[in-house]
């Protein structure tokens, strides 16, 4: 991995972005320190994935100022992507390919990483090395798409909603994934729908709702917060208070609901 050249990964000042007349992001600040797992939380329409996209150099801002690794895309755009890995919501892989394929082709687009078979091992899927995309389940297809972002060793991963629509079981073998990333000194932007993942693998957490950053922090320390303010949560009672309570104290929403 190369090295960073500043201690925050990402820098986002007053962003925003309209589409017509909806106004999706708002004037909102980020800092993403190197070397942690930051989680964008927000229901849907908050949002959230196109922060993403203008971070990832995929959309651009109407205004405001953002700094990837120490560089901008507007002046960097060729060396950010050789430094990326991005797993989007829905990666769209061809299925006629294999496995050993598929990450033959991401390899390609980059100057250095991991051959295809250390990746391959990386995400557990050797027995699957020759087998076509289309016969792969949900479970393995995320595993294949986290190892399409990986391919060329980046310093900031991108993971849009990595765990959407997998069984239990499916969900903490990526968790376990990620946790390694994140153990092997990766910066992450997650984002994610569940709070239980977010409580298990950000260090801290940024919530929007409405195009706005509504609170940032640790879990624990949004958990505390909350506990500190007394919000009249019957349930609470009985109970440890839970990320999902501080999400639904600050935006009125069960993100389970979205």
């Amino acid at each position: 991995m190369s090295e960073i050249e500043t201690t925050s990964a990402l820098r986002v000042r007053n962003l925003r972005k309209s589409f017509q007349e909806v106004i999706a992001v708002d004037g909102i600040d980020l800092e993403v320190r190197a070397g942690e797992c930051f989680g964008l939380l927000g229901p849907n329409g908050a949002g959230k994935t196109t922060t993403v996209e203008i971070c990832e150099g995929l959309t651009e801002p109407d205004a405001g100022e953002v700094e990837v690794l120490g560089r901008r895309w507007a002046s960097d755009a060729d060396a950010l992507r050789q430094r990326l890995g991005i797993q989007l919501q829905e990666t769209q892989l061809s299925d006629k390919l294999t496995v050993v394929e598929t990450l033959n082709l991401f390899r390609s687009f980059f100057g250095q990483g991991p051959t295809p078979g250390e990746v391959i091992a990386l995400v557990q899927l050797e027995e699957k090395r020759h087998a076509k995309v289309v016969t792969l389940s949900g479970g393995q297809k995320q595993r294949l798409a986290l190892a399409c972002s990986l391919v060329g060793d980046p310093d900031l991963l991108f993971l849009d909603e990595p765990t959407t629509g997998l069984d239990p079981q499916a969900r903490r073998q990526v968790w376990d994934l990620i946790e390694e990333f994140r153990r092997a000194g990766r910066t992450i932007l997650l984002t994610t729908h569940y709070m239980e993942e977010a409580e298990r693998l950000c260090d801290r957490v940024a919530i929007m709702d409405h195009g706005r950053v509504i609170a940032r922090g640790s879990p624990r320390e949004l958990i505390e917060d909350l506990d500190r303010q007394g919000k009249p949560l019957t349930e609470l009672r009985a109970r440890t208070a839970t990320l999902e309570d501080v999400f639904v104290s600050l935006t009125g929403h069960h993100l389970r609901d979205e």
